[in-house]
């Protein structure tokens, strides 16, 4: 496969690939699209071996041999981790007497936050990038390929190479240039006001909440924040898709893009929230905690993003996947994208067809979501 002087490879993990020339195609971008947090996926053992997610990183290299553009991509022997769900799509196949197993998934693994997924500074480079990754299903015997969690400037580009587009709704909260948490406070109806106040003051009652960010995470930290974790993820996803090793190396190679939110209780960890820093927004993982507190959730998990976030002075918090209720809380409908390749021409026009009628159903849902905004109603 090659475009001229440019030739595309497809390598077995991301670890092998020099970080200094990954991380120059989108430097300090998305955290997790970064070398640091790839490679900590593969070295911890969350990624590859029986996981279910093979690294099989696509890269376009230029003349000099040097990294031009990228695709983190991973062979999946399942749809577990990926949050945008095709397991219709998968029994549908099978049932004709497909294999819809292995697909290719270009995504950030176990991550449904918002990013680039073609990797490059060069948007020339972005179709052969596409058709790399179709050659390499067509080659290998793979479904289809997806890339999920498009950034929004990058979704025309897989529009272009004839993608189909899956579209859904997450909650993300917009800091319209407040000044602190009283500030955008002033921006909500008078009733959800109150209401956020009495949540606030209900769930820091009787605990002291601490942030922490670089080195005062310390390893006593992230042993209290895996309990927490394990039993979120034991009761969410029936075990946890990260390893105990994966937050230790986190910790260490990303440790100022990490904002760990603590809750003490006598001075013993009781609850935790874990954000990543980007550019220019905030992005809620992972929660838990080992007592049940009345709104202690809404209060690591999105007040405190929010106040990070103003601090910080980030532009917008993304904190994760579903979860209606973020929109009393002053998280906002948002769509996100994701696009899909599908070798077979009969399953590709059904899917096709599918997602048409999906789509309408994604538009009618955000304007009635965006109907039940918490904002004060604008004027005459």
């Amino acid at each position: 496969m090659s475009e001229g002087a440019f030739t595309a490879k497809v390598h077995g993990s991301v670890r092998e690939l020099p970080a200094a020339e990954w991380d120059d195609l989108t430097p300090g971008v998305n955290p997790f699209v970064g070398h640091a947090f790839l490679a900590a996926m593969e070295d911890s053992g969350s990624v590859g071996g029986r996981s279910g997610w093979t690294p099989v990183p696509v890269v376009i290299e230029g003349p000099d041999g040097r990294i031009a553009a990228a695709l983190p991509a991973y062979l999946k022997e399942h749809s577990q981790g990926e949050y945008v769900f095709d397991h219709a799509w998968a029994d549908a196949w099978h049932r004709a007497g497909g294999s819809y197993y292995p697909k290719l998934q270009i995504a950030v693994p176990f991550t449904p936050a918002t990013g680039p997924r073609l990797l490059t500074r060069h948007s020339e480079l972005a179709l052969p990038l596409l058709r790399a990754a179709e050659t390499l299903c067509r080659d290998s015997g793979l479904s289809s390929a997806h890339a999920t969690f498009i950034e929004p400037e990058q979704v025309p580009l897989f529009e272009q190479a004839g993608w189909l587009l899956r579209e859904d709704i997450q909650f993300h909260w917009e800091n319209r240039g407040y000044a602190s948490f009283e500030d955008f406070l002033g921006a909500l109806s008078s009733r959800k006001r109150k209401d956020l106040r009495k949540e606030r003051a209900k769930a820091q009652e009787g605990v002291e909440i601490r942030t922490l960010r670089g080195g005062a995470i310390t390893g006593a930290h992230w042993d209290a924040f895996w309990e927490f974790y394990q039993d979120t993820g034991a009761r969410k996803w029936g075990r946890p898709y990260l390893t105990r090793k994966a937050f230790t190396l986190l910790g260490e190679t990303m440790a100022d893009q990490i904002l760990l939110v603590l809750a003490f209780v006598d001075e013993e960890p009781v609850a935790g929230a874990l954000n990543f820093i980007g550019s220019d927004a905030l992005y809620g993982r992972y929660w838990g905690a080992r007592i049940d507190k009345p709104f202690l959730h809404f209060e690591l998990c999105y007040y405190q993003a929010i106040d990070a976030a103003i601090a910080l002075g980030l532009s917008r918090v993304e904190a994760g996947a579903q979860g209606g209720h973020k929109l009393a809380r002053g998280y906002e409908p948002v769509r996100t994208v994701s696009a899909h390749y599908i070798v077979h021409e009969g399953l590709r026009s059904a899917v096709a067809d599918y997602l048409e009628q999906e789509r309408a159903g994604i538009a009618r849902d955000q304007i009635w979501l965006g109907e039940r905004s918490p904002f004060r109603k604008a004027e005459g």
